[in-house]
């Protein structure tokens, strides 16, 4: 009932962002008049021609799977199809059109397409909102009993816990190993209500559960028990998925191929060079022109202000390590007192950070006009110079000092593979508030699943990230 009530509401804001978009397209291309589309030899109206665009808009939409209520609330796979769609329905048109040479105003097609996606996609996001309101409170939340081996059911449970968004609630847990001696996590608070293989105890603890889905982790059930009870969860409308033992790992690397009745992963290699990353240079420098010509007034007017505030040069040089190791200096808005590293030691014991970087809240070396550059990142400007120079990229992982290169394990050196970003993962998710392995696991993740796609994903959180506040410090 809940997924058919929220379909319901995607659907209706769906065709108010459309009818709005194709409403207002027809009226600043064509004013008061009342303009024909010729087809063969009957003269169809405009405003006809914009109730079959509409039905055709929420037709594509639905046929390409962007009310489904598994993508709501959670990544970008909902934004994505939604684009998609709209795409595919306008370049139908254009071809449509070229085919039978009907002569469609070009100006009502141009408005019409990004006001249409710029609308559906501040529709979906306010719904989004809505729902994750809704899910943190316990609404709208999937029931799930987690089925797998203790090490990964504890896993999936946590990892399904830490992000409500996603609409997923574990409520208890089903292993498939019968040693009753295997450790469970009592930190994790979710009854362990079954053991074993069989498929019958299975069942009886989703049943007991009273469960809308089951997640299976790993591949502790054998594929003829995992076939019947697929059959079987249908029986009873209840949703399965399955968590690989894949980690890190996003869609644009992970492909399915079936062989066999074998449903194959194929993961591919990161795609770190080639045209994507000419592509990724190239916005790098574009961007980054833009902005110094646009901020270069406001820049010189901070540079000012910390000069009198405190005693000092407004620019702060800082030694980070870029792609490949490579060393250089990083440029920032001076937001301590000059002396401030000679103060350090004395500060040290109060250390609030991730145990690797030094982090105050209240830390007394930082100015007055510093304490508020911080909080909205303005002191991070000046790395746009680094961008210009190559040494940065407006997107990428958090630009590493050298003592925190020194603790890297090997896999933890896989970060060196592309350069540090202005903003990324690091900056959307929390900044000083991280602790520092889940800082090293996202720059990693976004290492391994870099995509120009997800670039600007980050530009844009980047924006409610500064002024959320929210880890700045």
């Amino acid at each position: 009932m809940l997924e058919h009530d929220g379909r319901v509401k995607v659907l209706l804001v769906d065709f108010l962002c459309i009818t709005w978009a194709v409403a207002f397209a027809e009226l600043l291309r064509f004013g008061l008049e009342r303009p024909s589309l010729g087809i063969g030899t009957v003269q169809t109206p405009y405003p006809l021609v914009s109730v079959v665009l509409d039905v055709l808009w929420l037709m594509t939409l639905g046929a390409l799977g962007t009310r489904e209520p598994r993508i709501h609330g959670f990544g970008t796979e909902e934004y994505r199809r939604v684009t998609t769609a709209s795409l595919w329905l306008f370049g139908g048109i254009a071809i449509f059109s070229y085919v039978f040479q009907l002569d469609t105003a070009r100006g009502y097609v141009a408005v019409a397409l990004p006001l249409g996606i710029v609308s559906l996609l501040i529709g979906r996001w306010a719904l989004r909102k809505d729902l994750i309101l809704r899910r943190k409170s316990g609404q709208h939340l999937r029931r799930v009993l987690v089925i797998g081996g203790a090490p990964s059911a504890a896993h999936l449970a946590r990892q399904l816990r830490a992000q409500p968004a996603a609409g997923y609630q574990p409520v208890a847990a089903y292993l498939t190993t019968s040693d009753a001696g295997e450790p469970w996590p009592a930190a994790l608070k979710l009854p362990v209500i079954g053991r074993g293989k069989d498929l019958e105890a299975i069942l009886a603890a989703v049943e007991a559960a009273a469960v809308d889905s089951v997640a299976i982790s790993g591949a502790d059930v054998d594929p003829p028990t995992l076939r019947q009870l697929g059959w079987s969860l249908t029986a009873r409308d209840v949703g399965m998925f399955m968590a690989p033992a894949l980690t890190d790992v996003a869609g644009p690397r992970i492909h399915m191929q079936p062989l066999a009745g074998l449903p194959l992963i194929h993961v591919t290699t990161p795609n770190l060079e080639g045209p994507k990353a000419v592509a990724k240079r190239g916005l790098d420098v574009f961007a980054s022109l833009v902005l110094l010509m646009v901020l270069a007034v406001p820049m010189c007017i901070v540079a000012l202000l910390v000069k009198a505030d405190s005693s000092g040069p407004a620019m702060f040089r800082q030694t980070r390590i870029g792609r490949s190791g490579e060393v250089f200096s990083m440029w920032k808005f001076r937001s301590m007192v000059i002396d401030a590293e000679q103060q350090l030691s004395r500060l040290t014991e109060l250390n609030e950070g991730n145990g690797v970087l030094f982090k105050l809240k209240d830390d007394p070396r930082v100015t007055k006009v510093g304490r508020f550059i911080r909080r909205y990142s303005i002191d991070e400007l000046p790395q746009l110079f680094n961008v210009l120079r190559g040494e940065m990229s407006l997107v990428g992982p958090r630009p590493p000092l050298p003592v925190e290169v020194e603790t890297y394990d090997d896999f933890a050196h896989r970060r060196l593979l592309v350069k540090p970003g202005l903003t990324g993962p690091w900056q959307v998710s929390g900044r000083s508030d991280l602790s520092w392995d889940d800082s090293i696991r996202l720059d990693l993740y976004y290492v391994e699943n870099w995509s120009m796609f997800q670039d600007m994903i980050y530009l844009l959180r980047t924006v409610r990230a500064v002024f959320g506040k929210d880890g700045a410090y």
